[in-house]
């Protein structure tokens, strides 16, 4: 994506026209949050809309994508529409809320601080200082649009008086194609035997991957002694990061858990299609795009019921009402066992998609916002 267009104008006027403008605290690539933005100003300025992308904190990857939020001061121009990307805490909730322009809260739902609290008191504060900030914004917002019905109903409890449901628009549909020399690298290696685990997600508290990590343990000493984890995302908490791969080591897992990221939309297709299942069991989910990007390259899911998951999964994956370690491998065990289960959830994985609209996301997107701006 090339820099940031001009904003949607100037506070003298400058002869800019209205636009529609996004607001995200920090945006990183190979993010969920962060691609989301980007493709959503992709699809805004192809309709012909003004938009920049107003970041509180730069962040080198994306620096020519993006402005200092406090820039908009001098770049507002009357009917303007500004879209904030809830997902943290940030400045700028409070600044938008004193804003005389309507914001239309676009919500990726805010992980609760219990879970952080073990790990990291200033991340659980933070946490709770961005419910607080959201409680104060959203009753005054002129628009909530939740990625999944589990978010919109937090934004109602927060007291967001208008919301509608639009999935993510940042999964490429069809799926990318994996790239053919990880393809290829990845192949040699799974030809040695065992079921490949994948999961896909930050290194996050919410994310349990230790879980995930103990059912591997018990699937290596009980029905699949050579099966191996990938986890594929980057460190959100630092400390807990590290202990994951603590743990892993202390089980004597060191060769059997692989942990990646920054890998490129190839390099992660490619770990789809050559996976044997998706494994997730995060406690708190407001959409799992992994969810979607498993079902798109034909991957079944096992998958702790969360949040939003069973709203994305439906019948195509095979939902977990608990998730000890036995019960998680002895779950994926018997799919794997099951050739003809395993078809039949991929079949119904790829015609899931359909259902969740995502091929019409981008533009009910756009759409939301022109209304908007039109009742502006």
């Amino acid at each position: 994506m090339t820099g940031p267009a001009p904003a949607g104008g100037g506070g003298a006027g400058g002869g800019r026209l209205p636009g529609i403008h996004l607001f995200v605290p920090m945006l990183h690539r190979r993010d969920a949050v962060g691609e989301h933005t980007r493709v959503l100003r992709g699809l805004l300025v192809a309709a012909g809309v003004p938009s920049t992308i107003y970041t509180e904190l730069p962040d080198p990857d994306t620096v020519d994508e993006t402005r200092p939020f406090r820039d908009y001061e001098h770049d507002a121009v009357a009917g303007d529409v500004l879209v904030y990307q809830v997902a943290t805490r940030s400045d700028m909730t409070r600044w938008l809320a004193k804003r005389p322009e309507p914001v239309v809260l676009n919500y990726h739902s805010l992980t609760p601080a219990v879970f952080f609290a073990p790990w990291n008191n200033g991340i659980a504060r933070m946490q709770e200082a961005a419910a607080r900030d959201l409680a104060d914004l959203a009753p005054r917002c002129a628009l909530g649009i939740g990625v999944s019905d589990f978010d919109v109903a937090e934004l109602r409890a927060a007291g967001c008086p208008s919301t509608r449901v639009v999935p993510v628009v940042n999964v490429p549909l069809p799926p990318v194609e994996p790239d053919p020399a990880a393809l290829a690298a990845l192949a040699r290696r799974t030809a040695a035997g065992g079921p490949w685990w994948l999961s896909v997600g930050r290194l996050a508290p919410n994310k349990a991957h230790q879980e995930t990590i103990a059912a591997l343990f018990v699937a290596r000493a009980t029905t699949a002694p050579d099966a191996h984890l990938t986890i594929v995302g980057g460190p959100t908490e630092p400390h807990y990061a590290a202990a994951l791969r603590r743990y892993a080591a202390d089980l004597g897992l060191s060769g059997a858990v692989e942990f990646t990221t920054r890998l490129s939309p190839g390099e992660l297709a490619a770990r789809y299609a050559t996976a044997d299942v998706l494994v997730m069991l995060s406690e708190h989910e407001g959409f799992g795009v992994p969810l979607v990007e498993a079902m798109s390259q034909g991957l079944p899911v096992v998958a702790y019921d969360a949040g939003a998951v069973a709203e994305i999964v439906g019948d195509a994956g095979v939902l977990l009402d608990r998730k000890g370690p036995r019960a998680v491998a002895a779950a994926v065990a018997a799919l794997l066992d099951d050739p003809d289960r395993r078809h039949a959830l991929v079949a119904a994985g790829r015609a899931r998609l359909g259902a969740l609209g995502l091929e019409h996301a981008g533009s009910d997107l756009v759409r939301a916002l022109r209304e908007v701006a039109a009742g502006a």
